[in-house]
């Protein structure tokens, strides 16, 4: 690819970067290969929200992540932080093909015609001063509003600015982070061993996280602090990410809406056309529709087991 004659200092347009496609000669042709056939049809959406996919970690669920993204249609896509995890990359890189495929479906979902909002997160904070931006049709923004169809005023944000920890005490959370990588590593060999059993995902981290009497008291100390803050803004609703716990609730007169992760519980949150909102248990709906074998004894004796002899006749 190559310049056409703009320099950085001309690629702003009022304030904005320009469309990549007004400053880059020839982009590239994976953004216009077809899509290939699935075997069943794509669900069209009006909108969803995905957070916390921590690319650049071994405890991102890439591969299922890009079976959700290729099993959608929607009009805009919102990326709620904590995208790519700038803290573990800078301890040590690991970037596997399958976080490149997801950046080039996120790119391609952008290249024809999806709206696609990332939200910064704590762990990607780098893409902070980029803030009103935009690079490859992926608008980057601190946080914004969306308007439901049935016209409800939703805050998005990733949620790291209600996390105490995080604001008071940085060097707490890079322990508390640590502390989280050692018990993802041992959820990927709890699920290594699920593997070689047939087993679906399941998420030991996920499971700990809600049987911890301190945990969960953090999770609806966060969700009512997200929720007032939302109330003092004047908006019905607040969607975000950052506790990786997938959430619909009720907090007085606003609608408190976590989209979860894909790290732990692989979910997302999607809005239908007349504005119900929903959360996609993508783990849960791949085991119904990929359940494991039924053991053979449960089902007929072998094929090498001897057949019975009629009695001769006399």
């Amino acid at each position: 690819m190559e310049n056409v004659g703009k320099t950085p200092g001309n690629m702003l347009e009022n304030g904005k970067l320009a469309p990549m496609s007004e400053w880059i000669k020839g982009l590239p042709e994976w953004l216009d290969l077809p899509e290939p056939r699935g075997f069943r049809p794509k669900r069209r959406v009006r909108t969803v929200w995905i957070s916390d996919l921590h690319l650049g970690t071994r405890g991102c669920n890439a591969q299922m992540l890009l079976d959700f993204l290729a099993s959608i249609e929607c009009e805009t896509l919102y990326l709620v932080g904590d995208i790519v995890d700038g803290w573990r990359l800078s301890r040590g890189w690991y970037w596997p093909d399958a976080h490149n495929e997801v950046v080039r479906r996120v790119l391609k979902m952008a290249h024809r015609g999806t709206r696609v909002v990332l939200i910064a997160g704590n762990h990607d904070e780098m893409l902070r001063p980029y803030a009103g931006m935009t690079f490859g049709g992926v608008e980057l923004a601190l946080d914004t509003i969306h308007v439901t169809a049935d016209g409800r005023r939703l805050l998005v944000t990733h949620g790291d600015g209600f996390d105490g920890v995080v604001l008071y005490a940085r060097w707490l959370a890079f322990l508390g982070d640590a502390a989280y990588e050692v018990l993802l590593k041992a959820n990927r060999w709890v699920n290594l061993v699920r593997r070689q059993f047939k087993l679906p995902y399941w998420s030991l981290s996920a499971y700990m996280k809600k049987r911890v009497k301190n945990a969960v008291q953090f999770i609806c100390d966060f969700e009512e602090a997200v929720a007032h803050a939302a109330r003092d803004m004047g908006v019905d609703g607040v969607v975000c990410g950052h506790i990786h716990c997938a959430e619909i609730r009720q907090i007085g007169d606003v609608t408190y809406y976590n989209d979860g992760d894909w790290v732990e519980s692989c979910t997302a949150l999607v809005e239908d056309f007349c504005g119900a909102m929903s959360i996609v248990d993508w783990a849960a709906e791949q085991a119904r529709l990929n359940p494991a074998p039924v053991a053979q004894t449960e089902l007929a004796p072998p094929a090498t087991a001897p057949v019975p002899q009629a009695e001769p006749v006399a």
